[in-house]
């Protein structure tokens, strides 16, 4: 399988303020090397995209957003569009666990926000995996079935090679419950599958999957190692200035291992 670049998103969730975003941004950019096998990017909240936009060194960092609505322009109080996105981020999380359990976001929105961040050059993260239920009923691969489906649903071949998938068990995230290697070995294993039946072997080969859920900075050179994981969606973890700069530092490592088996 073809090496593909590390990528390390933190999510920051709603934390930070305008101004507490800015001086958390300058401790970490101080630490942060430019790797050209990892590729680090920031998700703070809408307010704060713009001024840390100004902030960063783009070759150091990128922006990615943590939500958006899936027309460009109208009538839509309190939204904000990919349109308006464009140019401030270069990713944009869709379809995030919390979105789709408490916001109530369906697979028919899901589909239309990967579309929408597609049409504007924006690299959709599409998001997916099971709850705890499903995992005890030993629905997991249904389940990343279907939200793949219905989250890729009219992306075409070429258009993949801008998307990102995360695997994030529901039930792993925020509860400490850590997936083990050999499960998010099989998700990824299943993730690729799926998209190599819907788009071919290159595609499969060369598609980013993540994976996310309570990843601190003892376990991510665990799942960095897992075989088919390109990356991690990091939460709480980002958030903490020593461990995210351990997570960066260890993605680096990764990678350099595996160019140096390739």
């Amino acid at each position: 399988m073809a090496q593909r670049k590390k990528l390390i998103i933190g999510n920051w969730k709603m934390n930070l303020n305008v101004h507490e975003a800015s001086i958390f941004v300058h401790t970490i950019a101080k630490d942060v090397a430019v790797h050209r096998d990892v590729e680090v990017v920031l998700a703070p909240t809408a307010l704060a995209l713009q001024p840390i936009s100004l902030q960063i060194n783009r070759r150091q960092f990128k922006l990615a957003a943590q939500n958006f609505y899936h027309q460009d322009q109208g009538a839509f109080t309190g939204e904000v569009s990919a349109t308006q996105l464009r140019g401030l981020v270069e990713y944009a999380l869709v379809g995030h666990s919390e979105r789709r359990h408490i916001f109530h976001e369906s697979d028919k929105d899901i589909r239309a926000k990967v579309q929408a961040a597609i049409r504007n050059h924006i690299k959709p993260v599409l998001c997916i995996g099971e709850t705890a239920q499903q995992k005890a009923d030993g629905e997991t691969n249904d389940c990343l079935h279907d939200q793949l489906v219905g989250g890729l649903a009219n992306v075409t071949s070429e258009e993949l090679e801008k998307v990102v998938i995360a695997y994030e068990p529901v039930w792993a995230i925020g509860t400490g419950n850590n997936a083990s290697p050999s499960d998010v070995e099989k998700a990824t294993r299943a993730i690729r599958s799926q998209i190599k039946h819907l788009y071919g072997e290159a595609s499969a080969e060369s598609v980013h999957v993540l994976y996310g859920g309570s990843v601190k900075a003892d376990s991510a050179a665990t799942y960095l190692q897992v075989p088919g994981v390109d990356g991690l969606l990091i939460g709480g973890a980002s958030l903490d200035r020593q461990a995210f700069l351990s997570i960066v530092s260890k993605a680096h490592g990764a990678a350099a291992t595996q160019d140096a088996s390739a």
